[in-house]
């Protein structure tokens, strides 16, 4: 009797872009203006990758797909992603998932302090449900953006829950991947995250997702203006090199350690 075995897979690159725009000073890294990210992904379809949204990727590798799948997501939530964003994904015949920022829709990035306004206004609630409709995978970002791995239990599973519950009650959708602000996480945080009621979760990571990582802890590639097409796919090809990748990961429970104390003391450290 001949067994057939499904093809595995080896790795799944997965994007985490911000806001689709240009801005100068310290935040400037997290956007990624419209000519260069329609250049981004144009150079990813062209090199062979399917892009999707994270959670439809996962479904795909689950299922047994064989094609190089790529994830791309976008944090926070700008209106910038609607009226820049979802025309040149469109454009590209690419997928994405928006991780939205709940308590701050309709706002600013109030998190960022005194560059709250760097990336201008947050989607309102009417402009989410646009994204949504154009077909984009909408995700959790928490209720608040902060990092939730030194909140206390009670306030971390309100958050959890109030920010999933209003996004599919208000969306009419279900909401099945989740985003740590700031990237930060716990097996406490990564708990709490399945138990009410999402599928998967992304960090930030800077390495490529394998078979091996858990579905709930999924890092990503972060693009930048610095990457031209060309380069970026070299970025998802090879993922992050050297030992900064690491050496983040193995600095978090010590890192965590100084924000909770920091956190008693009134102070957010990111």
């Amino acid at each position: 009797m001949t067994v057939t075995t499904r093809p595995g897979w080896s790795t799944l690159p997965a994007l985490m872009y911000h806001s689709v725009s240009a801005v100068g000073g310290p935040m400037s890294d997290l956007a990624v203006p419209p000519a260069l990210l329609r250049e981004q992904l144009h150079a990813l379809t062209a090199a062979g990758y399917r892009l999707t949204g994270l959670t439809e990727a996962l479904d795909r590798l689950a299922a047994g797909s064989t094609e190089r799948l790529l994830a791309v997501t976008f944090d926070d939530g700008y209106r910038d992603f609607l009226t820049e964003g979802v025309p040149i994904l469109k454009e590209a015949g690419a997928g994405a998932t928006l991780y939205a920022s709940v308590g701050h829709l309709g706002g600013t990035a109030s998190w960022m302090g005194r560059w709250a306004s760097a990336f201008g206004p947050m989607l309102t609630w009417d402009e989410l449900a646009e994204v949504a409709a154009a077909g984009v995978e909408i995700g959790n970002h928490s209720l608040i953006h902060h990092p939730l791995d030194v909140l206390p239990a009670a306030q971390l599973r309100d958050e959890l829950t109030r920010s999933h519950d209003e996004l599919e009650q208000r969306l009419q959708l279900t909401v099945r991947s989740f985003a740590y602000p700031h990237g930060y996480n716990s097996r406490r945080v990564r708990d709490l995250v399945a138990d009410t009621g999402h599928e998967n979760a992304t960090e930030v990571g800077r390495r490529l997702h394998t078979p091996s990582e858990k579905r709930f802890a999924v890092p990503r590639l972060q693009p930048t203006p610095a990457h031209s097409g060309a380069d970026l796919v070299e970025l998802v090809r090879t993922g992050e090199t050297g030992l900064v990748p690491r050496v983040k990961q193995l600095a978090q429970p010590g890192w965590r350690a100084v924000r909770r104390v920091a956190r008693a003391f009134g102070r957010n450290l990111t």
